[in-house]
């Protein structure tokens, strides 16, 4: 039950109070089934660009971007774009900001070659946020940046033309449901300047329609149309609007977020990574900084290792990713977040075969030291964590192997190792003992056909980190959690809770080398939490540990194995506070004696 009603006050707050959509489960995937590379199919050709692309550039930019962050003199942290409810600002007095908004810095040209140069496909910017600012020229309504305060230039125009000229996608955001400053739209005013009230069908037939109409008919072609913050639409709303973007352009895609399962793709959750490969086609969305519009307060910039490992890893998952950057209020691109997608597009360049129309890990997971995706009879192995005694451990690979080397450097010497009957085998590669890149690795494994097992192999180099979700478990409730360290700043985990006197949860696993593992547990709790540690059904000892209110990392302590092979090492509750206990998942590291 203590689940159960935290899941409902999470939505809730999810959907009046949050600019970010977060679905309860993975049910409901589209079927991508009709978007086949046929040339009957009048969406294949974004769908191609949107799934072999694999990588694209987001742009909040809005009237919240003049205010950077701050509100008469006070700094709020967090999402910039949701200052207006943050600070409370009424509508009229949001709305005359607008007055002299003149972000004459702008340079669509600039954005562009930035998207080039940090390797992506498309650009998608926000037409209409959820602000009900415009940021193009729309004769339906003056709360627009071109008339607002007579800065008589359309941005998004400006964008589109660049875009199309440079052979990039180009994509419009548009706030479907959620328009603070137009009476009628879900948490806007409820009556209009002469106190009629108004109803959401009046908002949705005399803005949002005829906008929509318009950027489907005066920017060429366009990717796909990004909705957001679905809420509770009903559903004849949503299938109206994906009938009206594939009515105007039968060629673009309408997002998830349209509300009711009724888009072309899924957007997981901001910021969400998966565990398992997920089927697609879906998106990931991220921010170069905490949150989407730019902020005067945030200096917590994505470093260019950290794009790379988001970018290969959501690939690996199945997915795409887009990146967010937001221009300030003069419109210049922050010189932290160009640096940044620079240097990290200089390491896309490098190695162009792990981006572009590169397909999932065959593993359906990541690895201990990094993670993989595949071309036609090619793996290519990430690696995040170079192993520093000069071998990597790959598990399970069932394919013929036709050699090994660094992309695009020499070859490297192999052997497969058998660990056990019925027990996958490992594939050791000897590797230079310093890392080639200092961002990620890249090693090709030539193969005759793609097979692997994905059983879960414990690393005897570098420490091997589960989910619970590789596990099984009895006695306790799995989920799955969403929070914010801060406002926008969202990070997710499935977990293990409400557990009891006689809960357990184990996970089996293939372990190539005998020895000492450190074990260390993940977990948030309120008090004391005894666990007892079991390998293989002996009973090993009984760990005391005081949790916390974070999911932190706690030591159990040394296990041994003494024979190569498949092992289950199993966890009980025991005693102490397990009940508020919530448990995330374990890591192996090995002890080098």
């Amino acid at each position: 039950m203590r689940k159960f009603l935290l899941a409902a006050l999470f939505s809730c707050f999810l959907s009046s109070c949050t600019g970010n959509f977060v679905p309860n489960d993975r049910k409901g995937k589209q079927d991508i089934a009709e978007f086949s590379d046929s040339q009957q199919n009048p969406r294949s050709k974004q769908m191609a660009l949107f799934e072999d692309g694999n990588y694209a550039m987001f742009i909040h930019f809005g009237l919240y971007s003049k205010l950077e962050g701050n509100w008469k003199g006070k700094p709020y942290w967090g999402i910039a774009e949701w200052i207006m409810s943050q600070a409370n600002i009424p509508a009229d007095e949001y709305m005359a900001e607008a007055a002299d908004f003149k972000p004459f810095e702008f340079d669509a040209e600039a954005i562009v070659q930035l998207a080039k140069d940090a390797g992506m496909k498309y650009i998608v910017i926000t037409a209409k946020h959820l602000e009900g600012f415009a940021m193009y020229d729309s004769d339906v309504d003056d709360f627009n940046i071109h008339d607002a305060g007579g800065f008589g230039r359309d941005i998004v125009g400006e964008l589109a033309d660049a875009c199309h000229r440079a052979g990039l996608g180009i994509g419009l955001y548009y706030s479907q449901y959620e328009d603070w400053t137009a009476p009628g739209a879900a948490n806007g005013p409820k009556t209009d300047k002469n106190g009629r009230p108004v109803t959401y069908d009046e908002y949705f037939r005399n803005k949002c329609v005829p906008q929509l109409k318009e950027l489907l008919t005066k920017y060429g072609e366009l990717e796909l149309i990004w909705f957001d913050m679905p809420g509770d639409i009903k559903p004849e709303y949503s299938r109206e609007l994906v009938d009206l973007v594939h009515e105007l352009q039968p060629g673009c895609l309408a997002s998830g977020r349209v509300g009711n399962g009724m888009g072309d793709y899924e957007c997981l959750a901001d910021m969400e990574l998966p565990p398992r490969n997920t089927p697609g086609p879906w998106e990931c969305i991220d921010a170069t900084q905490v949150g989407w519009g730019y902020n005067s307060n945030d200096a917590e910039w994505k470093s260019p290792d950290f794009i790379v490992h988001n970018l290969t890893s959501l690939i690996a998952r199945g997915g795409t990713l887009m990146l967010n950057v937001g221009p300030t209020a003069t419109g210049a691109i922050p010189p932290e977040a160009a640096k940044t997608l620079r240097k990290a597009g200089g390491w896309v360049h490098r190695y162009p075969d792990v981006v572009y129309g590169a397909g999932p890990s065959p593993w359906g997971h990541a690895l201990p030291w990094g993670d993989a995706v595949t071309q036609t009879g090619k793996i290519y192995l990430i690696v995040y964590d170079w192993p520093k005694d000069g071998k990597l451990w790959v598990p399970g690979i069932r394919s013929v192997i036709n050699g090994v080397r660094l992309y695009g450097g020499k070859s490297l010497k192999w052997s497969k190792i058998d660990i056990g009957p019925e027990i996958s085998s490992m594939t050791c590669i000897e590797i230079p003992f310093l890392q080639p890149d200092e961002l990620a690795s890249v090693i090709e494994i030539d193969v005759s056909d793609i097979n692997v097992s994905s059983m879960v192999t414990v690393d005897p180099s570098v420490s091997t980190e589960l989910s619970v979700v590789f596990g099984e478990h009895e006695g306790c409730k799995p989920d799955w959690w969403g929070w914010m360290d801060k406002f926008g700043e969202w990070k997710y985990t499935d977990l293990l809770g409400e557990f009891t006197q006689d809960s357990w949860f184990d996970w089996t696993v293939d372990v190539p080398k005998a020895g000492y593992y450190d074990v260390e547990l993940a977990y948030k709790g309120n008090e004391f939490v005894q666990w007892q540690v079991e390998l293989d059904g002996k009973v090993l000892f009984i760990n005391n540990q005081k949790a916390t209110n974070a999911y932190d990392w706690h030591r159990l302590g040394w296990i041994e194995v003494t024979e190569p092979g498949r092992h289950c090492i199993c966890i009980r509750t025991v005693g102490g506070d397990f009940a508020s206990a919530d448990v995330t998942s374990i890591r192996f590291t090995p002890v080098k004696l």
